[in-house]
């Protein structure tokens, strides 16, 4: 099998899942469901590649199976417990006002047909590093890449962690998370996951070719800070949220570092 022949079979499993996720999102009204999902996605999407690859396994592969379901599964949990049980997304919410009796179909292409594409292409370096036969042992490259994911691992479930804790106490309501991880960026579960997505990427560049899915960690990252991640947050929380223009002033947003002096 060619490496194309390879895409194509990940890019019918990932749209086949999703056309069956719309169809359950259609009984349960709520297309929220979408994006409890997207970490799984890409879980399946790697071990398809590694089952259906034509070459032995190698140690590398094994590594991409390990992490990259460690941070998919973790991400699929979170997000679960966090939504389930819980009015649709607002997000949804407002297109069903606004297209009506046509959002069944909206929902199918902008949303889950979407994500899915964008699941297909961002984990193109899963891909080909799972194809990959050479180099049959572990490089710079690979432990390098390991080391990024660890780090990306820990802003990102620490942060969700210490996130979800206060939020549980009531006595916090309306109060600004400055403390653990979130003492040093404003956004270290949007860091640590794009963090990780480049240990990713660096473990795929060591094997040929695999340096031209550069822009898989480039996409995830201009999503985290662009489009999904810390600008959609931030406007709301710098209107809405008493303090957080001043958390704004002395944390940065995205790198973690030293707080600024006010």
């Amino acid at each position: 099998m060619s490496f194309w022949g390879l895409l194509e079979i990940t890019a019918l499993v990932i749209w086949g899942i999703m056309t069956l996720l719309w169809l359950l999102s259609l009984v349960l009204k709520d297309a929220g469901i979408v994006d409890i999902f997207w970490g799984l996605g890409y879980v399946i999407v790697n071990w398809v590649a590694f089952f259906v690859s034509p070459n032995e396994a190698l140690p590398r592969h094994w590594l991409l199976n390990i992490i990259v379901t460690l941070w998919g599964l973790r991400l699929f949990l979170h997000l679960f417990r966090r939504n389930v049980g819980k009015p649709e997304d607002f997000r949804y919410q407002e297109f069903r006002r606004k297209y009506g009796k046509k959002f069944w179909w909206f929902s199918y292409l902008q949303t889950f047909m979407l994500q899915g594409t964008l699941i297909f292409i961002i984990s193109t370096p899963l891909v080909i590093a799972q194809y990959s036969s050479t180099p049959r042992n572990l490089g710079f490259l690979d432990y390098f890449g390991l080391l990024l994911f660890v780090i990306g691992f820990f802003f990102e479930a620490v942060g969700d962690i210490q996130l979800t804790q206060f939020k549980k106490n009531a006595a916090n309501k309306g109060k600004v998370l400055k403390t653990g991880v979130w003492k040093y960026t404003r956004h270290p579960n949007y860091f640590g996951d794009a963090t990780e997505w480049w240990g990713f990427y660096l473990i795929a560049a060591a094997v040929p070719f695999g340096f031209l899915t550069i822009f898989s960690p480039l996409i995830m990252t201009f999503f985290l800070i662009k489009v999904s991640g810390v600008a959609m947050l931030e406007r709301t929380l710098a209107e809405k949220k008493p303090g957080y223009k001043e958390y704004m002033q002395t944390t940065n947003a995205f790198i973690p570092w030293i707080p600024k002096s006010k």
